[in-house]
């Protein structure tokens, strides 16, 4: 493994880099490149691809939190950059591989690789989704059809390339992380887009209520719904992303102060979240792979246990079926669907499906976020570490590191695993109220705001900019 390592460390020596700033960009100019890289990233979302004539459908939940649009230069977009960044995370947790994110030097290694796998992931990522007949090529006589898929092929990979270079172009030179940025972006215009369908669509509240009659407004309040969802969700996501605990500190070399470290009820905010999500993804991915595939065992054909894939090529059935995402759209037929839908060859309730698949998503960034508390040195020992060498203590104690160790021991271990459990559960069920945008999109676009929001406020952006903060209160 360490083989391999060095191997991929090795080709990065070969790919462009992004140069670290010289100096601390002004405000002027973190707005300008945080701006031109949403510009750039729409332009690439709304782009078909050249040779693809249909864009399929599938995967939306999955799409709406990747960033990613099926058939455009972003069909795979940040997913092989999240899922590279989960491979390493594992092998670096199990010790298959000699990297220490907390060692600087050992860091940079690691982004270096993960920069390589990313893109070998966004090249296998972009040909599964060519060759299984998620996008309709271009049948044309003048190019040779295997030609045609190798460019449909090059084109997404190289999509998602230029995703993880404007990631690093915004965590560098503007506001936030990139990847949040671009999630944040692709839940805000769904949102917006769907609000908009709803009150002006065909078959929204201006049809409705200018067909008149008394059943008028209960009917536009029905077409609504997934509005006042939307709402209730981002309000319950606000809520809790409010709630904390304060730990009293105090300064080593500055008697009298006495500041409180704030720790959130969701500790790691959406991290644990998206890497779950972007783990379901690629179980979207593989089950793709499996459509018409057999398998006979005793005349059993066990393909379809793992995995059902329909005419269309959504997953509906099997066991990665139970792990998957729910069907999105209108709020009453998603309801209807869950009370009372079956999957097509075992039979299985709808609602048993909703229940593993809430479970599963808390779970899985319960294992996430230690990893990635353990990763990013937001463990007990990383921040006594960060606190110690900002030359704070406990009060009433002496400074030493094994209090403050002992002190934080009592709440970070139950945050990092309760907050990650929490996050994973509020995703899950707001999917189920047909919220637009997606409930774990809504979470993760607030979170996101929350976040880009506290770093603005810290970087002292909002005294520059006064606007922002009349607009944040």
């Amino acid at each position: 493994m360490g083989a391999i390592l060095d191997f991929f460390h090795g080709l990065s020596s070969y790919l462009p880099e992004i140069k670290a700033p010289t100096r601390v960009p002004s405000v002027k100019e973190r707005f300008m490149w945080t701006g031109l890289a949403l510009l750039l990233f729409f332009v690439m979302y709304n782009t078909t691809v050249l040779g693809v004539v249909h864009q399929a459908a599938g995967f939306d939940f999955l799409q709406m939190i990747t960033a990613s649009k099926m058939g455009s230069l972003l069909t795979t977009s940040i997913g092989p950059i999240v899922l590279a960044s989960i491979f390493l995370q594992l092998f670096s947790g199990a010790g298959l591989i000699p990297l220490d994110p907390k060692n600087p030097e050992q860091r940079q290694k690691f982004q270096e690789v993960q920069k390589v796998l990313a893109l070998i992931i966004a090249l296998v990522e972009a040909t599964i989704f060519v060759t299984n007949g998620s996008m309709r090529l271009v049948d044309t006589p003048l190019m040779d059809p295997s030609f045609m898929v190798v460019l449909v092929i090059i084109q997404i990979a190289l999509g998602s390339a230029i995703v993880l270079y404007l990631d690093e172009i915004v965590t560098k030179y503007g506001i936030g992380s990139g990847i949040s940025l671009f999630i944040a972006a692709g839940v805000s215009f769904s949102v917006v887009a769907g609000a908009l369908t709803l009150l002006v669509g065909e078959g929204g509240v201006t049809s409705v209520v200018a067909g008149g009659g008394a059943e008028a407004i209960p009917n536009a309040l029905l077409v609504l719904l997934p509005l006042i969802f939307t709402v209730i969700v981002f309000a319950t996501v606000c809520y809790c992303e409010g709630v904390k605990v304060e730990i009293p500190l105090a300064y080593q070399q500055a008697r009298g102060i006495a500041p409180k470290l704030p720790l959130n009820l969701f500790y790691l905010s959406n991290i644990p979240v998206i890497f779950a999500s972007a783990l379901l993804l690629n179980v979207q991915l593989f089950s793709a792979g499996l459509a018409g595939a057999t398998l006979d065992i005793g005349g059993v054909n066990v393909v379809q246990y793992i995995a059902f894939v329909d005419s269309s090529g959504q997953l509906r059935d099997g066991l990665l079926y139970m792990f998957s995402p729910l069907y999105g759209g209108n709020t009453l037929a998603h309801i209807s669907f869950l009370t009372t839908g079956v999957t097509p060859i075992f039979h299985i309730p709808e609602w048993v499906h909703a229940i593993t698949y809430v479970l599963f998503l808390s779970l899985v960034s319960v294992l996430f976020g230690i990893f990635w508390a353990e990763t990013s040195g937001m463990d007990t020992k990383g921040m006594t570490n960060q606190l110690m060498e900002s030359g704070m203590q406990v009060p009433g104690f002496r400074r030493d590191p094994r209090i403050l160790e002992k002190v934080l021991e009592k709440y970070i271990p139950p945050l990092i695993i309760m907050g990650s459990f929490l996050v994973g559960m509020v995703a899950g069920l707001a999917d189920l109220t047909g919220a637009l945008g997606t409930g774990t999109g809504i979470l993760l676009a607030v979170g996101i705001f929350y976040r880009t929001y506290v770093q603005m406020k810290r970087q002292k952006l909002l005294d520059a900019v006064p606007f922002l903060g009349d607009l944040s209160g």
